[in-house]
């Protein structure tokens, strides 16, 4: 779910859960204490720098029917959309049940409130099983290979591998385009240079995309965005060949013309 109105960052992403503690605790939540496990664009935000934010936070969440309330409060006391904090992620193809079992402690707020998010390996799987061209799911792949080298602690492809098979039971979940995508980056192995050229594609695929929805609505679907991106990149690509062909050609023009002013 995309919250385009909120904007979570490393610097605000505890206050938030801070306050979600806090209201679930005076709602009675110290009677039935909360775990919150992020996911996606959270998890790389709590545990990495590469990231700015993200505009929404998914989550799995197993707490009292108080923490709904607690959310909405917090959410309304800081202007946030509603659905700010949801579970929507649950109903995604990047899920697995055996998530949880591969989630990691990150921090207790308030004394009633448990948060884990996922390791590093298998917020890759997840990003690969999405694919999307057009959010961060590659960018995050790159960022999370390239911060984790810096550290001296690279993922390898084993591990990589195993997560897939923990989480979805095989490659065979994974599509094409993510697994071609994948062997490509570890091959080249610049994985800090990938990120910024990754990150780019993906703000363009997202602004080609919305001037076609903007054409075209309701066309767009989970089954065909990948062939619509591919689409407009191509001929995207077929216009700035034809503007250089232009441009080389009318180049040429003006120097035939200075050559017969100078005879």
């Amino acid at each position: 779910m995309s919250s385009d109105g909120s904007v979570f960052t490393s610097d605000n992403l505890d206050e938030y859960l801070k306050e979600i503690a806090k209201e679930y605790r005076k709602m009675g939540g110290k009677f039935m204490p909360a775990e919150i496990i992020l996911i996606g664009g959270a998890a790389v935000i709590a545990n990495y720098g590469f990231r700015e934010m993200t505009t929404d936070i998914d989550a799995i969440i197993h707490a009292s029917s108080a923490m709904k309330d607690a959310i909405n409060v917090v959410g309304d006391r800081h202007n946030l959309q509603n659905g700010w904090l949801n579970t929507d992620f649950l109903r995604t193809s990047s899920y697995s049940s055996k998530l949880e079992q591969y989630s990691t402690y990150y921090r207790t707020f308030g004394g009633v409130m448990s948060v884990r998010t996922i390791r590093a390996e298998y917020l890759i799987a997840m990003k690969l099983r999405s694919g999307r061209l057009y959010k961060n799911d590659r960018s995050d792949i790159a960022g999370i290979l390239a911060e984790h080298e810096k550290r001296g602690e690279p993922i390898s492809m084993n591990r990589i591998d195993q997560a897939i098979i923990n989480l979805y039971g095989g490659w065979e979940q994974i599509p094409e385009s993510s697994q071609i995508f994948l062997r490509e980056i570890i091959g080249r192995g610049k994985y800090q240079d990938e990120y910024g050229i990754v990150r780019q594609e993906e703000v363009n695929n997202k602004k080609m995309l919305i001037e076609f929805e903007d054409q075209y609505p309701g066309v767009t679907n989970s089954e065909n965005v990948d062939s619509i991106i591919g689409n407009l990149k191509r001929k995207h690509q077929n216009r700035k060949q034809t503007i250089d062909l232009l441009r080389h050609l009318k180049q040429e023009e003006q120097e035939i013309d200075e050559d017969e002013l100078e005879r």
